[in-house]
């Protein structure tokens, strides 16, 4: 493996880790074990900490392909629970309010559905790392500070019901670059009209990379400990 010349790899990000955690883990372990002090790792899609799933990681040269991948289709599956709102939409902060929903039904939730296929409008999260005045905007929502983002048009190919069983549902979506699903499951709680929010999300998908595609952190560590020295390309 050349990791200073290029290599793309697949990797299933832990549940609470940070994208970064992840690529700092993985340039950690290619460091050391090609003896060098810097080398470039860059991933093609931020997840959030309370997801998992794919994620496309790309080192050395390689890196240049970053943006070719980002602009690629993505995958999801979300559990939602109904009836009940965060102030980031999904369990990184506590239920803040709660609202009635006996009397959704499952044609309910998959006739509105509908209205969230094809090109749509959505406000980010204010949790989100958009960029407001140079600064995240979780960096501002964080302080309790309010935060105001300009909606963004995104494309959803495919949105679908896959489980319904009240307060939770799950969905699969397929989705365009830039698309948040914690947005997704606050906008769907209020065309709904009993409020939701998000409570687990997998990227099951990005371009034709699939989640059965991809390694675990623990499974790559053992990996580079077992490469013959040989095997692996370094700057010298």
């Amino acid at each position: 493996m050349d990791f200073i010349e290029g290599e793309i790899l697949y990797f299933n990000k832990p549940l609470t880790w940070t994208s970064f955690q992840l690529v700092a883990k993985i340039r950690y372990l290619i460091s050391r074990k090609l003896h060098v002090k810097k080398i470039k790792v860059g991933h093609a899609g931020t997840l959030d900490p309370l997801a998992t799933g794919v994620m496309i990681v790309c080192t050395g040269k390689a890196t240049k392909k970053i943006e070719e991948f980002q602009y690629q289709t993505k995958e999801y599956i979300a559990t939602l629970e109904l009836g009940a709102t965060t102030l980031s939409f999904d369990l990184e902060k506590p239920i803040d309010k709660r609202f009635d929903y006996s009397f959704v039904t499952r044609e309910l939730v998959e006739q509105t559905l509908k209205q969230f296929t094809g090109r749509i409008e959505q406000v980010p999260p204010s949790f989100s790392a958009c960029k407001v005045d140079g600064k995240r905007a979780y960096e501002i929502a964080r302080k309790g500070k309010e935060v105001e983002l300009k909606a963004k048009v995104l494309v959803i190919d495919e949105i679908e019901l896959m489980k319904y069983d009240l307060p939770e549902i799950v969905i699969r979506v397929v989705c365009s670059k830039g698309t948040y699903i914690r947005a997704l499951a606050r906008d769907l709680g209020e065309a709904l009209g009993c409020g939701a929010h998000l409570k687990g999300l997998i990227r099951t998908r990005i371009g034709d990379v699939r989640l059965e595609d991809c390694l675990n952190i623990e499974d790559f560590s053992e990996k580079m400990a077992d490469i013959p020295k040989s095997e692996v390309i370094s700057e010298s």
